[in-house]
Formats: structure tokens, C-alpha cells, sequence
């Protein structure tokens, strides 16, 4: 009798780990998933913003048709959609074309004159910082949900219930390079 009633008692504890477990990795997942769209929500409001910009300032920059055509083609790319990798992708290639706008924003006096461009220039900087900010908490949330599902003993209820790894959200190639200055006069 005794037997039996500690082999039932360990059991109990062995179900209710494993609930505990699964749980911590469905609540630890639904915070990736949640991280992702409030990137997701800033992304939006910085698509929004970019076809104001180009308008805005199209007239201006009439010799520099090639970076508000990147721009505007990098926003197509990540509006489109598609898996995580492919937005993660997408949005690195705007945040590339938009840098290279901001650059030749400075080169243009007119512009900074601009009240109008200077207000969604003012915007789009405040919604890059967000976007940042975002990012980095996506990233922190997904290292501690890869690593959940990565660890002896919860590797073993991930690979039962199909928990997949998320990917990182990574700075373009692009923008890994060192920037080149030029302080010559």
C-alpha cells in the first residue's frame, strides 16, 4: 500500500512538472509572438511615414532620384509580408535606404528650412528609436525562449509539442560595416 501510494504521489509530481514546464514554454512563446508585434506595430507607423517623406521632399531632391527610389522600393519589399526571416530581411534593407535618405537629408539646406519635411524627419527619428527599442526587446525575449526550449530537461516536452526556435532580429551587413570619416578640409 505504501508502494503504491509513492509511486502515485511521485507520478502527481512528474504530471504537475510537466504541466509547469509546458505552460512556462507556452507563456515564454506568447511573449515572443507579443514582442514581435509591437515591433510589428512600429514598423506600420514607420511604412506610414515614408511615402509623406518622399513626397515631401521628391521636389527638393531632384539629383538624388536613386535613394528615394531604394527607399521606396526597401518599404514595397517590407510591406509585402511574409515568413519572420523574410520581414526581418526586408526591414534591414529599409533601415539601410532610410540611413543613406537621412545622409543626404544633411547635404540639402532647403530642407532642414522645411517645416513640413522637418516635422516627419522629427517623426521618423522618434519612430526608429521605438523600432529599436523593440527590436531589442524581441531579442531578449527570444534568447530566453530558444535558450527554455534548448535546456535539459524542457528540450524534451519542446521537441513533443513542436516548440520551434524564433530568429534573432540581426543588423544588415550593411550596417555592420565600419563607417568611413573623412575630416579633411
Amino acid at each position: 500500500m505504501i508502494w503504491l501510494l509513492i509511486v502515485l504521489g511521485v507520478v502527481f509530481l512528474v504530471v504537475i512538472w510537466f504541466v509547469a514546464v509546458y505552460n512556462s514554454l507556452v507563456r515564454k512563446r506568447k511573449r515572443v509572438e507579443n514582442s514581435w508585434s509591437q515591433i510589428d506595430v512600429q514598423l506600420k507607423r514607420r511604412h506610414d511615414l515614408i511615402p509623406n517623406l518622399v513626397n515631401s521632399v521628391k521636389g527638393y531632391m531632384k539629383f538624388e532620384k536613386e535613394t528615394l527610389d531604394a527607399v521606396i522600393s526597401a518599404r514595397a519589399k517590407a510591406v509585402s509580408g511574409g515568413s519572420i526571416q523574410d520581414r526581418l530581411k526586408a526591414e534591414g534593407e529599409l533601415s539601410g535606404a532610410l540611413s543613406r535618405l537621412l545622409a543626404v537629408f544633411e547635404r540639402y539646406p532647403e530642407l532642414k528650412s522645411s517645416e513640413r519635411v522637418a516635422q516627419l524627419m522629427e517623426e521618423l527619428t522618434t519612430t526608429e528609436n521605438r523600432i529599436t527599442y523593440a527590436r531589442q526587446f524581441y531579442n531578449d525575449t527570444v534568447m530566453k525562449y530558444n535558450t527554455s526550449i534548448e535546456m535539459f530537461p524542457n528540450n524534451f516536452i519542446a521537441s513533443m509539442f513542436g516548440f520551434k526556435t524564433y530568429p534573432f532580429f540581426e543588423a544588415p551587413e550593411k550596417e555592420k560595416e565600419t563607417p568611413k570619416v573623412d575630416l579633411s578640409f
